[in-house]
């Protein structure tokens, strides 16, 4: 059965909470993709779906996960945007508030054509001269907000995808990149967060989940429900942030569990 990370105080603060909710126009409830609403990179289950629905007659629901909205679409449905209140793909990074785009961010713009090159160029190199299981292809995926970094590439298999994961695992493959990223590219004021199985991000400064919050900021609870909450996961600065509650999962059934016990 699945576990739930949270302090003794922290539940005890849950449960008073709960006694005393306020309406729900002022509670938002936000939530990782991987991990929380569905397995990582893998389909919403019809419990999960039947259960966000439930929560969303209680109070205001939103996702925000890192990947473009084509792959959230993929994971939560094709309806994604009317099924939530809020949006956030990218980080944030495209914003949508019913339905309709508030925001939007572009990397390329930001770090501009050459430092984007120099940043390119140092990832292939370095995965040319390191050995894997195996290797697929899209070693890195451009996206509007940030860089997906894949050692192995996301064009891998399921079977791949979780056999790197077992890889990783034992011999810190991406946590070294990482470090050597942050040596390489300290003048660029970079964040580099691993998330999911088989890849990193890397973005400026602040462009983390915590980006979403802006968008935010007339409710009086926020609620935040991620797996990643360790430090160097991709929910750690949103999940630590003071402006909201955070809540450490372990899967989608646990994040039922708790919001359960959080709004019967």
């Amino acid at each position: 059965p699945c576990c739930w990370c949270l302090g003794p105080s922290l539940r005890r603060n849950m449960a008073a909470q709960a006694a005393a909710t306020p309406a729900k126009g002022k509670v938002i409830c936000l939530f990782d993709v991987d991990g929380t609403l569905t397995p990582a990179r893998k389909e919403v289950s019809p419990e999960v779906l039947a259960f966000l629905a439930d929560l969303r007659t209680k109070v205001t629901i939103g996702f925000v996960g890192g990947s473009d909205l084509k792959k959230q679409q993929e994971q939560l449905g094709e309806d994604v945007l009317s099924m939530f209140d809020y949006c956030f793909s990218e980080n944030g990074l495209m914003a949508f508030k019913d339905g309709v785009k508030i925001g939007q961010q572009s990397v390329a713009s930001h770090l501009g054509e050459d430092n984007l090159q120099r940043l390119i160029n140092w990832v292939l190199k370095y995965l040319s001269d390191i050995t894997l299981p195996c290797k697929r292809g899209t070693f890195i995926e451009f996206r509007a907000g940030m860089l997906n970094v894949s050692p192995v590439g996301r064009n891998c298999s399921q079977e791949e995808r979780d056999a790197f994961e077992i890889y990783d695992g034992e011999h810190n493959i991406r946590s070294t990149m990482v470090t050597a990223m942050k040596a390489e590219f300290a003048d660029l004021n970079l964040t580099f967060s691993i998330g999911g199985q088989i890849s990193f991000d890397v973005f400026p400064q602040g462009w983390d989940k915590t980006f979403a919050l802006q968008y935010v900021t007339e409710f009086e609870e926020i609620h935040f429900f991620g797996d990643k909450t360790y430090e160097g996961g991709n929910d750690f600065e949103i999940y630590e942030d003071p402006r909201t509650i955070g809540h450490a999962v372990t899967c989608p059934e646990d994040t039922m569990k708790i919001c359960g016990e959080i709004w019967p």
